[in-house]
């Protein structure tokens, strides 16, 4: 190695492959030129564990990358597993080659500490954060917004709702219904608290998770539409249900005229269901009398 090579300090992953820089166009419209199907194909393409924007609350999952656009320099949530406190950790100290300008939304995490594991129960819009060092702390808030993470279980003072803004960015809100936020205090320091009534500045985060959770996220919302979807356009099966409810001598179905008359009349009116089940209540009526 030559002694003008710097080396990188970028943490690596398990499973995680190298990739080459290449350098951007100028014009920055290269994007814009490429149809949305081709765009979702590259998307697609993109390795498993590369650090990327969610879209929705529900793609929040897995390790999860979480800072704030402070100036001069953007900070992320640490977890200091010596003390089980939250630091506020300035990025800029990250700086994996020398002059190099990262812009702020390419960000990515350089050290364990800097990676919270996002879980949640299935269906539920609240998320847990927990510590992804240590023995796995809880990230919580009490009624005063005091944020700590020190806790070894889950409750509601672990519980955040997660809120997309117009922009991508994310705020977090607890089961105060406050929000978390980046708080300026005496003598120019920052700290985190959770008591803010409104989403400002301060409020506001930029979140990474990895690709693969995502895809995940879009799997499940596929699966869940499709099932909706076949329950919501089922259809009455007349002959079946018929069969099910009136039928006696072998399967055969007994219907008289009339009653095929009504039945054709209820089903051009949409009340075909609610006819059948007066024709089986008359059945059985008729049966017992």
């Amino acid at each position: 190695m030559s002694s003008g090579q710097v080396r990188s300090m970028k943490l690596k992953f398990k499973g995680e492959k190298t990739k080459k820089r290449r350098k951007r166009e100028e014009d920055g419209d290269e994007d814009a030129a490429v149809p949305k199907r081709t765009r979702q194909r590259k998307e697609d393409d993109v390795d498993p564990e590369t650090w990327v924007l969610p879209e929705n609350p529900m793609e929040i999952r897995g390790p999860t990358f979480i800072y704030h656009p402070s100036d001069p320099s953007p900070i992320s949530l640490n977890f200091n597993s010596t003390t089980n406190r939250v630091v506020l950790h300035a990025l800029d100290k990250d700086k994996s080659e020398v002059n190099e300008e990262v812009r702020l939304i390419d960000r990515t995490p350089a050290d364990v500490a800097q990676v919270w594991v996002v879980t949640r129960v299935a269906g539920s819009p609240t998320i847990n954060l927990r510590s992804g060092t240590g023995e796995g702390k809880f990230l919580s808030c009490d009624a005063h917004g005091i944020v700590s993470a020190d806790r070894d279980a889950r409750g509601p003072q672990e519980e955040w709702t997660p809120v997309v803004l117009p922009d991508g960015m994310i705020a977090f809100m607890n089961i105060y219904e406050k929000y978390l936020s980046v708080d300026e205090v005496a003598g120019g320091s920052l700290q985190l608290r959770g008591d803010s009534e409104n989403v400002g500045f301060g409020e506001r985060f930029w979140v990474k998770i990895q690709n693969k959770y995502k895809k995940e996220a879009h799997e499940e919302e596929k699966k869940k539409s499709l099932k909706e979807g076949m329950v919501g356009t089922s259809r009455i099966d007349e002959a079946g249900t018929n069969r099910l409810h009136q039928a006696w001598g072998a399967g055969r179905s007994v219907v008289s005229s009339q009653d095929k008359r009504e039945l054709k009349q209820a089903k051009k009116e949409g009340r075909l269901q609610e006819a059948l089940l007066d024709r089986r209540a008359k059945l059985k009526s008729d049966r017992f009398c």
